[in-house]
């Protein structure tokens, strides 16, 4: 087997994530699912990303243990979903997440949105991460003045917040908000999504040419420069491949500078504070 990709990033509590992970949103299909996390471990990733919403805990729990890898060689996320926050809740899906992935522990588990009662569902992941249930602590799509929230109501700071983040939305401010606070940025969609033509950018495509690279790599290598966090998400063992032969190049600042020209504010996914939207998925749906 490969040398495991584990270069990482230290959370402030002593706890190391790897750099690069697995993705596996909207992957529905069972066998598919399994057969790219096989595909992955045997690259070398060791680092895998889910949540109770993308309904494939056991499809991941499933692929990692037909590679064969031990549980403690991975670093496994998982998060809560918005009608599952508040104190009791929480802590009931925390429980049905382990079942699910067939592990007694998470590495880190994340609030998915700022929904309603996140700061309670907060206090629920303090109490797992003092009880030693799961390794880090963080959240997902938080704003600043949601990590403000949680900071005046004195509660334990967040280790790493895994937000929208690509070269036409390189969120700049919440970025440099939690580099000062010493809050990891984790990137979801960082070639954002497919909805885009940042493949197609002349900045991209010439530094894909200097570099011998292809334009997916230079994005996530960008990320890279920046300090971030990726979790690329893919389906095909060939573009699992590509995505992790990011180590062994750099950009230089000119060039970041370069990629910086890019942005354009655009947003794909959804608004994290798009209130009526975050009261819908607050809804229990009835079985």
């Amino acid at each position: 087997m490969v040398k495991p990709l584990t270069e990482s990033i230290t959370l402030y509590n002593g706890v190391e994530i790897p750099k690069l992970g697995l993705g596996v949103f909207l992957m529905k299909d069972e066998e598919e699912l399994v057969e790219a996390v096989k595909a992955a471990v045997e690259v070398g990733y060791r680092h895998f990303d889910t949540a109770k919403i993308y309904g494939n805990e056991e499809y991941l729990a499933r692929g990692l243990k037909e590679s064969g890898i031990s549980r403690e060689e991975i670093f496994l996320t998982s998060k809560v979903w918005n009608y599952d926050l508040g104190y009791e809740q929480t802590k009931i899906a925390f429980q049905e997440t382990l079942d699910r992935l067939d592990t007694d522990y998470l590495d880190l588990y994340l609030i998915h949105w700022a929904a309603p009662k996140y700061a309670e569902s907060w206090k629920a992941l303090i109490e797992l991460y003092e009880e030693g249930r799961v390794r880090a602590i963080g959240v997902s799509n938080f704003q600043i003045h949601h990590l403000e929230d949680l900071k005046n109501q004195e509660l334990m700071q967040p280790m790493i917040n895994q937000i929208e983040t690509h070269p036409e939305f390189p969120q700049n401010e919440l970025h440099e908000y939690m580099k000062e606070n010493g809050i990891v940025h984790e990137a979801w969609g960082p070639l954002g999504q497919g909805k885009t033509d940042l493949f197609q950018q002349p900045v991209i495509l010439g530094l894909a040419d200097k570099y011998g690279k292809t334009p997916a790599q230079i994005i996530l290598r960008w990320h890279l420069e920046r300090g971030e966090v990726i979790i690329p998400k893919s389906v095909r063992a060939s573009r699992i491949q590509e995505n992790s032969e990011v180590f062994d190049f750099s950009l230089t600042s000119n060039e970041m500078e370069l990629m910086a020209t890019l942005n354009t504010g655009t947003r794909y996914g959804s608004d994290p504070d798009d209130q009526e939207r975050l009261k819908q998925t607050s809804i229990r749906p009835e079985n």
